[in-house]
């Protein structure tokens, strides 16, 4: 509780900058993320972090001083190269982007790893900590680091608002925003220039490997919460800012535990969670409908099977015992008892010790079923000229899914026939009569 009190009163300097950094880092790649994820350009971003690692050991070679201007810079020309080639690779020859991208990052981040060797044995003693850009160390940001991430976060905060609606229509359809007009090409280049200085800003906290998951994990994980962008937009930034406060907690409770890392490992939780519980994208929510929907068929199935049997004795209102419906249809007894139970708790059936009878709700119910059955039939038979005993397995399909303005306009079409292609008779909502 006392470590809990220290570190959000923010008192030490320390936990200022390092909390305050991965907040900002965490909130840019998340921006910009999203419009790189809508993209589907997820590779991307791992190509540029490994492509930024030459122009830190290049900056660093050239200045040899380790001043984050210098290495930022240096970072963000190389990161900028490698987008630029994997673009003129793709256009100017027959390599997909894919292929292109594992070429530019290979090649870009073995130079990097040349590179940097050369700097560790060259005996400059400034090059001391060079190497924390391979995995990052956000534990070791400065104020001064604070105040460029802060400059460049700001950048990249006003270039997404500007420019967010040409964003969104590249993002989402990129042809139609040529064909009004609008200079795609211009446009992409901006969102790449945003892209490496996002990547280029977080490549000292997470490091080389990591940024990657930083640019698109809290996209991803806000994509299973909504469809609409500004709110994507929104609850990325969210995420992200949670992630790195938290990562920033679990360090300074933890010392051995290091900050990238955890932020990293914290909105891959965040990610895992959306993707099992967010509404109707979520792994479970479709397990749930899926379950909802395959009940709902049983329950109308044996509705169905029930009208039948009441056609075919003429009586809708005896009792139906589990033999007698098996015998119409196979269905397993556990789902069966548990799809006539179902029914009596919603009033379709009466449960009479052992056998169970219609309700009128459940006639009403079971007639119209058999109807969209039938009308169906007739409708693949008379206008996709498909074999009467072809049909069946279809409408016993279509029947739980179409909806009363389908219904009213499938009768309208067909004029209301009386009878099947197999002559059985189509019931109208009409009164039953025993």
């Amino acid at each position: 509780m006392e470590d809990l009190i220290t570190f959000f009163s923010f008192q030490n300097p320390n936990i200022r900058f390092v909390t305050g950094g991965s907040v900002l880092l965490a909130i840019s790649s998340a921006l910009v993320g999203c419009f790189t994820f809508l993209k589907k350009k997820a590779l991307v971003g791992d190509a540029v972090a490994h492509a930024v690692l030459p122009g830190i050991c290049l900056a660093f070679l050239l200045s040899g001083t380790k001043n984050p201007i210098y290495l930022i810079t240096g970072a963000f020309i190389t990161g900028w190269l490698s987008l630029i080639l994997i673009d003129v690779i793709t256009r100017k020859s027959k390599i997909k982007e894919d292929t292109a991208i594992g070429l530019i990052l290979s090649v870009f981040f073995g130079v990097g790893i040349l590179l940097l060797t050369m700097i560790q044995h060259s005996g400059n003693a400034a090059q001391t900590g060079l190497d924390s850009f391979l995995f990052g160390k956000a534990a070791a940001l400065v104020g001064d680091d604070l105040v460029i991430f802060s400059v460049i976060s700001i950048c990249l905060l006003l270039g997404v608002i500007l420019l967010y609606k040409e964003f969104a229509l590249i993002s989402f359809d990129e042809d139609f925003a040529k064909s009004i007009g609008f200079p795609v090409k211009r446009l992409e280049l901006a969102l790449t220039t945003l892209t490496v200085l996002a990547v280029v800003t977080g490549i000292q906290a997470v490091g080389v490997v990591l940024m990657a998951a930083m640019l698109i994990t809290p996209a991803a994980a806000a994509r299973f919460w909504t469809n609409k962008l500004s709110i994507m937009l929104l609850l990325a930034a969210i995420f992200g800012a949670f992630s790195g406060v938290s990562g920033a907690y679990i360090s300074y409770v933890a010392p051995s535990m290091p900050t990238g890392p955890w932020i990293v490992m914290v909105i891959s939780m965040i990610a895992l969670t959306s993707f099992f519980i967010a509404p109707e994208k979520g792994i479970l929510y479709k397990l749930i409908r899926q379950s909802k929907i395959k009940k709902r068929i049983l329950t109308e199935n044996i509705l169905k099977l029930f009208y039948q049997l009441g056609e075919m004795d003429s009586n809708f209102e005896e009792q139906r015992n589990i033999e007698q419906i098996q015998a119409k249809r196979p269905i397993r007894t556990p789902a069966l008892l548990s799809g006539l139970n179902r029914l009596s708790q919603q009033g379709f059936l009466k449960h009479h010790k052992g056998s169970w009878q219609l309700t009128d709700q459940g006639q009403k119910k079971g007639q119209r079923i058999v109807k969209l059955h039938r009308l169906w039939e007739v409708y693949l038979t008379k206008y996709l000229r498909i074999a009467p005993d072809h049909v069946h397995e279809d409408a016993d399909n279509i029947e739980h899914i179409l909806t009363p303005e389908l219904e009213a306009r499938l009768e309208a079409l067909l004029q209301y026939p009386t009878s099947d292609p197999h002559e059985s008779v189509i019931p109208y909502n009409k009164p039953i009569k025993n």
